[in-house]
């Protein structure tokens, strides 16, 4: 994955993360590839297809999420309307009955941070960013999983699968 963000040349045309990679896992790559190539499309690829694992994905920016036990040609064919259109897919039926949460990169970083119950100066620090900052990504993130506190959203994020 380390190899693939430091290429320099033109982006690519759709980035295929597998959930369980070798060092960092495919979740947490969503973040770092949106961050690099924002308008690339990321289809998550994986043989767990539960639920939270699909709205995780879809959360931190995933484009799509296909599951290894369907058919080449299905994937194949998701792939390739990523490629046609590059706009979201919709969930697989079985993530579809739940509320759909849309967090930036950032976002979910700070919301994960903020789940291991780190102060926004803590926070501020691990991802080199200003209190300013984080506290206005803290704001959008209790915003967005419509929730008052810090507390409220660390529950409400594990509940929804978000976070492990």
């Amino acid at each position: 994955m380390s190899e693939a963000l430091q290429q320099t040349s033109s982006p690519p045309d759709l980035i295929l993360l597998d959930i369980k990679l070798p060092g960092l896992n495919g979740m947490e790559g969503i973040a770092l590839f949106k961050r690099q190539w924002p308008d690339v499309p990321v289809l998550m690829l994986s043989a767990m297809d539960e639920p939270q694992m699909v709205r995780q994905a879809t959360a931190r920016g995933a484009s799509g999420f296909v599951s290894k036990v369907q058919g080449a040609e299905d994937i194949i064919e998701v792939v390739n309307q990523l490629l046609r259109d590059g706009s979201p897919l919709p969930p697989p039926e079985a993530a579809e009955e739940h509320v759909s949460i849309r967090l930036t990169p950032r976002q979910c970083e700070v919301l994960e941070l903020l789940c291991e119950g780190l102060s926004n100066k803590l926070i501020a620090r691990r991802l080199e960013l200003s209190e300013n900052t984080v506290r206005w990504h803290v704001q959008a993130v209790l915003s967005e999983l419509q929730v008052s506190s810090r507390s409220e959203a660390a529950f409400a994020a594990r509940q929804l699968g978000l976070v492990s």
